[in-house]
């Protein structure tokens, strides 16, 4: 009953400082978005990689008309849960037209980067998924479809010979094939939307931050309880560890973790990242444990009888969870400015996953050239917000916790 409405108290703390319950809204956002992820992101394609280099560094607000050409693979439409978390492989290559008109089985369209040459090519291909082998179809009109009659009788890819009405299929081509694009946020240098990109660079971080903090908290966990309940000789070679690696910039760490490991990517960035925060886990730890173990109900927990691995795990820990969450919260924000870094470096997530930090080197590459500025802009921008309502929430944390503090 008292821990629970010592939490209670806590909470209502933490309501009160307006600024970290916004920060931490922010931070339940970020967390939804980045969640969800392909679901929500106008580009559902594996790491948002659907893009034509033809509309590179477009300015936010862009429009653009895509004409759609079917690749002639299997195309296996995926579960819900399965595009939330890797995505769906779209079916079609993309080819950025200003105009197109469609005279019988032709279509004209103006692609951008020419506007002075007219392009003509058969619709059919672009619209139905044909057999790319040899077939009897092809032997005899060197394609694997015909048009008859006003039917289009076709090989698909696995195969099988089928037939569609001219019309219908001409409807369906203009709905499917001919695809109006916004770009809220503008295009990368290779044109991919940058919006889908910066959502996903969402989940990238938090996951990051996250795996980061446990990997931190545990070591520091573990190692700062240790050295604070047991103390001396065991404390002097802990503290003597925790001093060598203290000594070392953090960056430096992480890019001597990234080289033992041998490669670079998305899990040596969760391991080396989480391996280089440790230090400041076990220092709070280990400060809290030496206070809490001098008190009444340790002496008494000691006096039953009870082991010390026991008292230090089921007694002490749990007392100094408050300090614990802080902590985590500041590791947190550390984390991502870490990975961010890590990954401006080329030693983090590798392209073409869009990691914030990715997204910013390929800013930083292209500063100079015509509408460059908001390729930096907008990724700097979501790690600086994130990691301001990771500090906002920290500092509410930490006065929510202190007994001195009343607001």
């Amino acid at each position: 009953m008292y821990v629970s409405s010592s939490y209670q108290h806590i909470w209502r703390k933490l309501w009160r400082n307006r600024i970290a319950i916004a920060g931490l809204i922010y931070i339940i956002v970020m967390a939804v978005i980045g969640l969800l992820g392909y679901l929500i992101m106008p580009d559902g394609t594996p790491n948002a990689n659907d893009g034509a280099v033809q509309i590179q560094k477009q300015p936010p607000g862009f429009d653009i008309t895509m004409l759609k050409m079917r690749k002639n693979t299997h195309h296996k439409e995926r579960t819900w849960m399965h595009k939330m978390l890797k995505g769906q492989e779209s079916p079609y290559i993309l080819q950025p037209i200003s105009e197109y008109e469609i005279k019988g089985e032709k279509i004209n369209y103006r692609p951008i980067g020419r506007s002075d040459q007219i392009d003509s090519a058969e619709w059919i291909p672009m619209a139905l998924p044909l057999n790319v082998g040899n077939t009897p179809f092809f032997d005899q009109y060197h394609k694997n479809y015909y048009v008859e009659n006003g039917l289009v009788k076709y090989i698909d890819v696995d195969g099988v010979q089928k037939q569609k009405s001219l019309e219908e299929l001409k409807s369906d081509f203009e709905k499917n094939n001919i695809e109006e694009r916004h770009y809220i946020l503008g295009t990368d240098k290779a044109g991919r939307d940058l919006w889908s990109r910066l959502i996903f660079g969402a989940r990238i971080s938090l996951s990051i931050g996250l795996l980061a903090v446990l990997i931190a908290v545990i070591v520091g966990l573990f190692l700062g309880a240790l050295a604070g309940y047991f103390g001396g000789l065991l404390d002097t070679v802990i503290m003597w560890l925790m001093s060598v690696v203290w000594s070392i910039p953090g960056i430096m760490l992480v890019i001597a973790i990234s080289m033992a490991f041998g490669s670079r990517g998305i899990w040596v960035a969760f391991v080396a990242v989480g391996l280089t925060m440790w230090v400041d886990v076990a220092r709070v730890v280990r400060g809290q444990v030496m206070s809490v173990k001098e008190m009444l109900f340790v002496e008494a927990a000691r006096a039953f009888g009870i082991g010390d691995l026991r008292i230090l795990f089921r007694h002490i820990i749990p007392n100094i969870f408050g300090p614990l969450i802080v902590i985590a919260t500041t590791i947190f924000a550390s984390a991502i400015l870490l990975e961010a870094g890590l990954s401006f470096l080329g030693l983090g997530v590798q392209p073409p996953t869009p990691s914030w930090g990715v997204m910013i080197y390929e800013g930083f590459q292209s500063i100079g050239s015509q509408n460059s500025f908001h390729l930096i802009i907008f990724p700097a921008a979501a790690i600086s917000l994130l990691v301001l309502s990771f500090n906002l929430l920290g500092s509410g944390l930490r006065d929510a916790f202190d007994p001195k503090t009343s607001t």
